[in-house]
């Protein structure tokens, strides 16, 4: 063999096995990190507030009502910015996560090399992705969680300081985009990195406002994971839960966020 191609083809294979090394490093990382529980204990405050951790499969959101005594929401995001302008929902999810991946991948079909490199790599902007829901039902992906008054306060401040905002205080709207007729998207603060992502927003969220919660983690099954293992008390009547009862249409193919 030629001395030049056997040194190149040493190269790709250290280099090969170096990504490999590092990808498998990340997996072990996020699964180990994401067993670790942080405020593994039930608070003594009064539970006034039903939020709820929803997930599609791949990333979380942060389900709360729509209107209580302590916020108006729609007032921050308001009904009239989504296509269908409908003022009937009872609950609001929050998730935050790269802008490229929301806006410009809308399935995984459409993911392009260039958008994954940008945002595993902290080279984009993100994006909060707001959805309107009619109803919660619990489930394998959707678990309620009640929270103190004290407790919903610093996660209502944990989420306003997640949107990025214009001269007036206002949330920017980002306008003519969105996956269905009752959700609109808005530009955030941070960046999507592989040691940030939107479960890791997510997660952080649930930890800032004293609710259980993992280490770290990059992936749903992380967050999801503290409350299965849990028991009953938090996943209730798992075995007849149905589906999230929303707008969203659940079968249309599985949205990247």
């Amino acid at each position: 063999m030629h001395p030049a191609l056997k040194k190149t083809l040493q190269i790709t294979g250290y280099t090969a096995g170096t990504l490999v090394g590092i990808v498998g490093l990340y997996v072990a990382s996020s699964f180990a990190l994401s067993r670790i529980p942080v405020n593994e204990e039930d608070s003594d405050l009064a539970e006034d507030v039903d939020i709820y951790i929803l997930s599609n499969g791949v990333h979380t959101d942060i389900v709360t009502p729509v209107r209580n005594q302590y916020i108006d929401w729609s007032e921050l995001v308001p009904f009239a910015n989504t296509p269908a302008r409908d003022a009937a929902a009872q609950y609001v999810g929050f998730g935050w996560g790269d802008k490229g991946f929301y806006l410009d991948t809308p399935t995984w079909a459409e993911l392009k090399a260039s958008t994954a490199f940008k945002a595993m790599f902290h080279l984009s902007t993100s994006a909060m992705h707001v959805t309107f829901h009619q109803a919660m039902r619990e489930s394998e992906s959707c678990v309620k969680i009640r929270i103190s008054q004290a407790e919903y306060a610093r996660l209502i401040d944990y989420i306003k300081a997640s949107f990025d905002y214009d001269t007036q205080g206002q949330p920017i709207h980002i306008q003519g985009h969105s996956y269905g007729q009752h959700d609109a998207f808005y530009e955030a603060k941070r960046t999507y990195s592989f040691l940030y992502t939107c479960n890791t927003w997510a997660n952080n969220g649930l930890k800032y406002c004293g609710q259980r919660a993992c280490f770290w983690t990059a992936m749903d099954s992380g967050i999801f994971y503290q409350y299965r293992r849990k028991g009953p008390n938090v996943v209730r009547n798992a075995a007849k839960a149905v589906a999230v009862q929303s707008y969203s249409v659940v079968a249309k193919p599985k949205r990247i966020r």
